[in-house]
């Protein structure tokens, strides 16, 4: 009895050949339907709009670098002074004294003469000023200078007046040169003046001992009263 049960257990079970069938038959049909169906192509799918938004960035200043601070430096702490023993000084014995050099007399100094005395510089004298210039002269007697003719118009007509000239005269005493300084007022007193005064002679200028040229006013009196 008891091997009978255990062989029942493990039996395997009892299949119809009409359920075998119809599991068959259920299994073509699905796959004619699988064969038999159109094939769809897939919906598209469309991509989704892409959104995009502009942000403005605005660019920050840079920070200041700023350098670190610098370090804190603590002072040691003073330490207190230690109180030294003065030095130990030996004094000298009479064996050392009476060993000691003797101490060399001072020298006498020699007498140092005094420094003579830059002599005095010799002040170039000024040049002597030139001598003053001594005016020539026309009216000395021996000169014997005739006088200026008076123009018988001019007489006519009674023209009378005074006639200044500027003489240069040279170291020999003649009239180098002879200009109207002011005029009489008539061409014809003027003229006559000039034309007698070129043939004087003078007494020259004089600088020192030497004659030398300088000018000299000549003045020519025209009158009818001093007239012969």
């Amino acid at each position: 009895m008891h091997t009978l049960s255990t062989d029942l257990r493990f039996a395997p079970p009892f299949r119809a050949p009409g359920v075998l069938i119809g599991v068959i038959a259920m299994h073509v049909l699905i796959l004619g339907l699988i064969l038999v169906a159109p094939r769809t192509p897939p919906a598209p799918v469309l991509p989704s709009p892409i959104h995009v938004r502009l942000i403005e960035t605005t660019a920050e200043p840079p920070e200041p670098v700023t350098a670190p601070p610098p370090p804190v430096v603590t002072p040691p702490r003073p330490q207190p002074a230690r109180a030294s023993s003065p030095p130990v000084t030996a004094a000298p014995s009479a064996a050392s004294q009476s060993v000691a050099d003797p101490v060399p007399a001072p020298r006498p100094t020699e007498p140092v003469a005094p420094a003579a005395a830059p002599a005095p510089v010799a002040q170039p004298q000024p040049a002597p000023a030139p001598p003053p210039v001594v005016q020539p002269r026309f009216d000395a007697a021996y000169l014997d200078n005739p006088r200026p003719p008076y123009p018988s118009v001019s007489r006519r007509l009674g023209e009378e007046g005074e006639v200044r000239l500027r003489v240069q005269v040279d170291p020999a005493g003649l009239a180098q040169q002879v200009e109207i300084q002011q005029g009489s007022g008539y061409p014809r007193l003027d003229q006559a003046a000039l034309e007698t005064v070129r043939q004087w002679r003078f007494v020259p200028a004089r600088q020192g001992d030497q004659p030398v040229a300088a000018w000299v006013i000549v003045p020519i009196q025209f009158t009818l009263r001093s007239q012969p």
